[in-house]
């Protein structure tokens, strides 16, 4: 029996996750690590945070999505390869559900969503906020460990004669 396909929708988001989640941790660390005005550190914090904001009705989809696949795939036989990938993958997504929450928690001030909208920020204590600032740094430093473990499997497995990619592809 072979695994289950996955839907139009799941690709879409997969993508979707995968271009917000490079894009977030690449410019974050960037302007995190190198010596940056404040004009562009300002301007991908804005940029970061109002995608994050906008991207977390897609990342529910997302989780909801990959619970079904899984459980169309409860029935079939599978190895333990499959049971690691699955496992890394929930790593990937509880991980990003931490940088997500804790990016939130650790915002000082009103959460400005590309000029359309505010969400207020949820905590006044600033030794709280301090403490979730440390987390979602660590979270994104585990995150972007993850993903280029994510990455280093696809090409991995490319290069061994197993298309994974195919999978992910849309026709």
């Amino acid at each position: 029996m072979s695994k289950p396909q996955y839907s139009r929708v799941h690709k879409f988001l997969h993508w979707l996750s995968a271009a917000v989640i490079i894009w977030a941790l690449t410019s974050g660390f960037y302007v995190s690590l190198f010596n940056v005005s404040a004009t562009l550190k300002e301007w991908v914090s804005f940029i970061n945070i109002s995608l994050t904001t906008v991207y977390l009705p897609f990342f529910i989809a997302r989780l909801y999505a990959t619970q079904a696949y899984y459980r169309q795939m409860k029935g079939l036989h599978r190895k333990f390869a499959d049971y690691l990938a699955s496992s890394i993958h929930m790593l990937i997504h509880f991980t990003t559900a931490t940088v997500m929450l804790t990016g939130f928690l650790m915002m000082d001030q009103a959460i400005n969503v590309f000029g359309l909208f505010q969400v207020p920020h949820p905590l006044k204590d600033r030794v709280l906020i301090t403490q979730f600032f440390t987390l979602h740094i660590w979270a994104c430093g585990l995150l972007a460990l993850l993903v280029l473990l994510h990455i280093a499997a696809v090409i991995k497995h490319e290069m061994c004669g197993k298309p994974v990619l195919e999978r992910m592809r849309f026709r």
